[in-house]
């Protein structure tokens, strides 16, 4: 028989181009075990089935008639669906497997099980339209895993047959226009890795939100990958820096985020009836742990990075690590469909406006804002019962969702994480969609007006009625260059990676207490000294934040560096100016455990704040673990591109106790290219512009502050408000000062206040009088790119 007869064939002998014989899906198997091995990358063996006994199985059976008039009899609006899909699968299930073919299948498994023992097995479907650039059938066929003899391996072929014709699939190529005819099916068999007893997940070379190509995404839970696939469970989640990983030395892991985990599939028991695989409880100890270890999730970073270069585009990818061995293997390797084929050329913009109380969170999927009333569902059977337009809110989707999640405007799960099937069709389906959230069905009654705001980072939220939003498209094509550098402020992480594509010259201002409030969420000196934390309240959200962690200072100290560097990554090489913390004491008492290390103080705008802290015996060990995180973040992330910034600094003498405490932690101005700036936003600042000048490498002007202290304005005053104003002259002079001062002595200078977004004016001015960068919020910088360029028009080179 010849070879492109042939009706199974080994994995080895199979490359990518093979996709019409064997499907995409087995044929980038194929590809991986002869191209990639060389690299490392281990795929399990195996072997599939062609197309070829595909199509002779439908003829020996006599299925092509009934499957032509089921088909021919399906409605338009797809209303008698589950009964055409019904009366196929049950005509293919019914069949034989043909003698002839039946015979390959044993003799290439008994090679499998080296003629010893039938081995267990993983089986999964392929169909020869599968996993295409243009389109994805993800999720839409059937997976079968621990698999072990002759008879259970035929019953798994079939029953991988019949998935071809799932609800779901006969669906999905109505969408996408593929005669249902001339679709075969290839059936992989591979050797099952005992990720049971270990870890597996899904990654994407990249991020699935904002198509950011320079990180890889990675998904891991305990046990077998189905759970992370059809969203069970919420998984640990990773995120890798591609460019840094060949750089020995640095661990590149940007975010490492640990999931709920509460459930794992393992194989069943022997002599257990039944399904092959159960779903059990994971451990109070599982849970509080990671999956990986930073060396495994660097392996499967550069596994993804070198696939991804074999295939030329982004790909999406499953992996499991073998519980007896030790070792990593990818099971599956396709084209993603979504990020790598979004438009360039514009970025949309959601701002939410008014809005209600915030009734949910989860992880946001998409980046959109929709509204709409709650139909909420238990079963995919329901179809007739969703009123188009609708919030679809469900446990957790698996494909034969699809045809609902088409018609919403947006859905919200109970379980699942950015990789599962609800986070990917939503993706696909432009629909903005929030899952994990854990209690979405017990706390959203079917009728309720919500909105679904997917535009405020990692964490999606849903509140209460229809909330006011706009949207904003940026265009990007043509930007003028400009000699002033145009940078951003950013404080959230889990938003930084939005505006990727914005072309800017890096980050003026990044707000290092935004991490610590929102993402540490517990005081520092309550972690350094948390056996002085009175509160048994706050005692017990601490070790609940950090179990898990090597110490309490470790879990301060990995989550802060993390943070910066998923900031500072978009913007490598270009600076990203980070303000240590400034916090005032009566922001620092509502962090967790915060209460019994902060003074209570009249004015604490003037207080104890800023610099002032850093060396100060009650606060000198936070500052520690700051200065630990920063330098982690340097020179073990990789981001040397971050600038230390030092905030509300009185006096040259301040400076110098903060220079020498950060020196006592490893970070010394000049020493691995690290510089230092400091904020000007003190008449103190200006005034000895000379001296500070000779401590810091640059100033970013506070306007806000700045404003304050020149025209003794509480900026917080209502009653004032009209008095605060940062073009007020006295203002723009003390800043024409300070830029003149800072141009003898070839000091950088900036600008990161709010002023030079609003007021058009105030940009021309600042241009006019040579400053080096002006830092906007990333919603207006095209406008302000476009407003400088005009300016430096107007006003040569001073």
């Amino acid at each position: 028989m010849a070879d492109k007869d042939a009706l199974v064939v080994d994995l080895a002998h199979l490359t990518r181009g093979d996709g019409a014989r064997v499907g995409g899906k087995n044929s980038s198997l194929g590809e991986m075990i002869g191209r990639l091995a060389q690299a490392g990358i281990r795929v399990p063996g195996g072997f599939a089935t062609t197309s070829t006994a595909y199509w002779l199985y439908i003829r020996e059976n006599d299925l092509d008639g009934e499957i032509r008039a089921a088909i021919g009899s399906l409605a338009e609006d797809q209303s008698n669906l589950a009964q055409v899909g019904r009366r196929v699968r049950e005509a293919i299930l019914s069949g034989e497997v043909p003698a002839v073919l039946a015979d390959e299948i044993r003799r290439f498994y008994a090679d499998l099980s080296r003629g010893g023992h039938p081995i267990k097995v993983a089986v999964r479907s392929s169909a020869t339209a599968e996993d295409l650039p243009e389109a994805s059938f993800a999720g839409q066929l059937e997976t079968f895993l621990n698999i072990e003899g002759d008879e259970a391996l035929m019953e798994a072929v079939r029953r991988c047959y019949a998935s071809l014709f799932t609800d779901r699939a006969i669906s999905y190529r109505e969408v996408h226009g593929f005669d249902h005819l001339q679709v075969a099916l290839s059936v992989g068999v591979q050797r099952m890795v005992r990720s049971d007893i270990a870890a597996s997940g899904v990654m994407f070379s990249i991020d699935t939100e904002t198509g950011y190509p320079d990180v890889v995404l990675i998904t891991s839970a305990y046990g077998l990958g189905e759970t992370v696939v059809q969203g069970i469970v919420e998984p640990d989640e990773y995120q890798v820096y591609k460019p840094f990983l060949d750089r020995e030395g640095l661990v590149p892991i940007i975010e490492k985020a640990r999931g709920a985990k509460a459930v794992k599939m393992v194989l069943a028991r022997a002599g257990t009836d039944g399904a092959p695989t159960v779903t059990i409880e994971t451990s109070e100890a599982e849970r509080a742990a990671f999956t990986l270890a930073d060396e495994e999730v660097l392996t499967l970073g550069r596994w993804a990075a070198i696939i991804e270069k074999h295939y030329g585009q982004p790909m999406d990818m499953e992996w499991a690590k073998d519980g007896e061995t030790g070792e990593l293997f990818i099971v599956q390797a396709r084209p993603e469909t979504v990020q790598s084929r979004r438009e360039a050329g514009a970025l949309k913009s959601y701002a939410l406006g008014a809005h209600g109380a915030r009734v949910l969170t989860g992880l946001a999927i998409g980046d959109a804002i929709a509204t709409g009333k709650v139909c909420l569902l238990e079963s995919a059977e329901d179809i007739a019962k969703f009123e188009p337009g609708s919030v679809l809110v469900t446990t957790m989707t698996d494909p034969d969702w699809v045809p609902i999640m088409k018609k919403a405007a947006a859905i919200v799960t109970d379980h699942g994480g950015r990789t599962s099937h609800a986070a990917i069709v939503s993706r696909e389906l432009g629909l903005p969609a929030i899952v994990g959230t854990q209690d979405a069905t017990k706390r959203l009654a079917s009728g309720a007006a919500v909105t679904v705001s997917c535009a405020e980072g990692d964490e999606g939220h849903v509140y209460e009625g229809i909330a006011e939003f706009s949207v904003e498209e940026l265009d990007l094509a043509d930007l003028p260059a400009t000699r002033t550098k145009i940078m951003v402020n950013l404080a959230d992480p889990a938003a930084a990676l939005r505006w990727w594509r914005l072309p800017t010259d890096g980050v003026g201002l990044a707000r290092m207490e935004f991490v610590i409030s929102n993402h540490i969420k517990v005081h520092p000196m309550a972690l350094v000294r948390f056996d002085a934390v009175a509160d048994e309240k706050a005692r017990a959200q601490i070790e609940a934040l950090t179990r898990g962690f090597p110490s309490r200072e470790e879990f301060f100290v990995d989550t802060l560096a993390r943070g910066i560097a998923r900031i500072a990554a978009p913007h490598f090489p270009n600076p990203v100016v980070l303000r240590m913390s400034d916090f005032k004491t009566n922001e620092y008492a509502e962090l967790l455990g915060g209460r019994g290390f902060e003074p209570a103080e009249e004015n604490p705008m003037l207080g104890w704040r800023g610099a002032s802290r850093y060396y100060h015996p009650d606060y000198r060990e936070g500052f520690a673990l700051e200065c630990r995180a920063v330098k982690r973040a340097r020179e073990e992330i990789g981001m040397t591109n971050v600038v230390m910034m030092i905030p509300f600094c009185r006096t040259p003498e301040e400076a110098d106790a903060v220079l020498a405490e950060m020196a006592r932690h490893g970070l010394v101005r000049g020493e691995n290219g690290l510089e230092v700036y400091v904020m000007a936003e003190l008449p103190s600042n200006v005034r000895l512009a000379h001296r500070f000048a000779e401590r810091f490498d640059g100033f970013s002007i506070g306007s806000n502050d700045l404003t304050q202290l020149m025209l003794g304005v509480d900026r917080d005053s209502d009653r004032l408000s009209k008095i605060f104003d940062e073009r007020h002259e006295a203002v723009k002079l003390t800043i024409a000062d300070l830029i003149a001062k800072a141009r003898e002595s070839g000091t950088h200078t900036g600008i990161c206040g709010q002023a030079p977004s609003d007021h058009p004016d105030f940009a021309r001015f600042l241009v006019q009088e040579g400053i080096d960068s002006i830092s906007v919020t990333p919603d207006t910088f095209v406008r302000v790119k476009k407003e400088v360029a005009a300016a430096e028009a107007e006003h040569p080179s001073p």
